[in-house]
Order: structure tokens, then sequence, then C-alpha cells
């Protein structure tokens, strides 16, 4: 397992090398000069420009450097955790990751847990009630987490509550320490919102894990002892239909954290996708680097711990 873990980090180095040059040349050919959004701040009816002033800026910003030196600079600060000041807000970016990150990670967590408890007890009750009403109405419940966007949900969720029952969602965010009640209440319907299509594919998924397993030899001889139904379904099955669905869980608690940009901004959460979304506005590089290479991080590592659990979960699987 040594060497599989080794070499699977070797490749995540390489793919993270290769998302951060993707995300810099991105940023650079985008159009729009940001010395100029900078010196305008953002007014479109200033015409006159002092293009001394403007140079002025972008050698404070090291924007007249070379591409490859903005680069190398922009990794070496990366590793040592100096990821720089926002152009247009001067604050340090890295002070802000560490403060808007528990809310990212928060609703990321009650996301996954959403899905996960409802996901995998309607897989394992459609699977053990094939073909029967039960079954069938899990199968639309799933459709429907999988075919209806997640932002179109949200959208109806606050139309429908403003409209229908003059209720709207808190908008001065409140931190976990400051007021549980109001934190849990904010963060409830985003949570909720992601975790229904993360749902409905751990739903579909445990569904067609357990048919399978259901039908094994094993199975029907734990049933031809005597065993309860759901001492063979629960102890024996379940055991061996998650290997699938452990993939489905850490690949959605993956994409639910960086996939968080559309819920915090449908519902102000301040969050690290709300940070994203105004940094890359503005074309602030500092924060869109920053954050864009940490989402990828977070995927390859999430990805990594993945394929470590499996041997966990089965003991007959090897990594040589």
């Amino acid at each position: 397992m040594r060497n599989y873990i080794i070499k699977r980090i070797l490749q995540g180095f390489l793919t993270m090398a290769l998302v951060s040059m993707l995300i810099f040349a991105i940023l650079r050919i985008a159009p729009g000069d940001v010395a100029l959004m900078i010196y305008t701040q953002g007014d479109e009816s200033i015409q006159e420009i002092d293009p001394v002033a403007l140079e002025a800026i972008r050698e404070n910003l090291g924007l007249n450097e070379p591409l490859p030196k903005q680069y190398l600079n922009w990794v070496v600060d990366m590793a040592t955790f100096n990821w720089g000041e926002s152009y247009f807000h001067g604050a340090s970016v890295f002070h802000d990751f560490k403060r808007k990150l528990p809310i990212t990670l928060e609703l990321g967590i009650m996301s996954v847990l959403i899905s996960t408890v409802m996901g995998i007890p309607l897989g394992i009750l459609m699977a053990v009630r094939q073909d029967r009403t039960s079954d069938y109405v899990g199968r639309i419940f799933s459709l429907g987490g999988l075919s209806i966007p997640n932002f179109w949900i949200a959208t109806m969720v606050l139309v429908g509550g403003l409209y229908i029952f003059g209720w709207s969602p808190q908008l001065e965010y409140r931190g976990i320490t400051q007021d549980f009640s109001a934190n849990l209440t904010m963060l409830f319907w985003p949570a909720v919102i992601t975790g229904y299509s993360s749902a409905a594919t751990k739903a579909r998924m445990m569904r067609s894990s357990m048919l399978v397993v259901l039908r094994q030899d094993y199975v029907r001889t734990a049933h031809s002892i005597g065993l309860a139904p759901m001492i063979v379904t629960y102890k024996h099955a379940m055991a061996n239909a998650l290997l699938p669905v452990v993939t489905v869980i850490g690949f959605s608690f993956a994409v639910i954290i960086s996939g968080s940009v559309i819920m915090e901004n449908i519902f102000q959460l301040p969050g690290l996708g709300q940070y994203l979304i105004s940094a890359m506005n503005d074309r602030d590089y500092n924060v869109v680097q920053s954050l864009v290479t940490f989402f990828a991080m977070w995927i390859i590592l999430s990805n990594l711990l993945v394929d470590i659990s499996y041997a966990w979960l089965d003991p007959r699987i090897r990594y040589d």
C-alpha cells in the first residue's frame, strides 16, 4: 500500500502543477485589464486615464514581470502560505481564506450527511422491495434529484417561501459559535438542496449494488438457515454492497465543497464560493488562483482517501 500511496501522491502533484498552469494562463488570457479595473474602481464613466498611474499599478502588482517569473513567484508563495493580498481590498488572501473556509466546510459536511442519511436507506429499501410501490416512488425521487438543477430548486424554495409562506432566508450570517440555532437555520435549506442530487446518486448506486449482492449464494444460504431478513440485509448484504457507494460518497464530498459556489451566492453565505465569484468578477488574480488551487487539492486528496478506504472496507483488496 505504501508504494501505491506514494505513486498517487506523485500523480497528485503532477495534476496540481497542470491545474496551476492552466488557471494561471486562463486568467492572463481572459479579457480585461486588472490595472485598469483597479484604477477606475469599476466606474466605467471615467474616460481620462493617466498612463503613468496605470503603469505604476502594474509595476506595484508585479504584472510587468515576465509570465514565467510571475508563475514561479506565485507557486513559491502558495507553497509557503504567503498568498499575497487582494488587488482590490488589500486584505490578506490567506486570512480571508481561513475566515471563510469553516462556512464552506460546514455546508459541505451537512450536505454529505443529509445525502448519505437519505440516499443509503432509500437505496436499500428500493432493492429489498424491488418493483413494488416504494421502489417506484424511490426511483422517481432519485430521478428528480438527478434531473433538476440545484439552482432551480433553490430559486423555487426562495420564491415559494416568500410568496406562499411569507418566509425569506436570514441574510446576516451567524457563526455556529455565535448563534447555533440561527446558523443551522441559515444553512439547512442550502444543505438539503445540495444534498438532494447527491442523495439521488447514492440511492441509485446503493439499489444496484444491493440487487447484485442479494442474489449471491451466501445471502440465499443465510435466509435458508433461518436468519431474520433484517440481519441478512444489514449485517451480510449491506456491508458488501457499500463498496461502490463509498466512491460516490467520497466524490460527492469533493464536489460539494468545490460546488458550493452556486448555493453560497443564492443564499448569501459568506464562504469560499461567494468569495471566488466576487474575485472572478474583479479579475483578482491572487484570490482566484489560490482558491482554484485549493479546490483542486481538495478533490485530489478526497479521491486518495476514498481509494485507501477500500482496503479497510474489503480486506481482499490489494494495491499491488
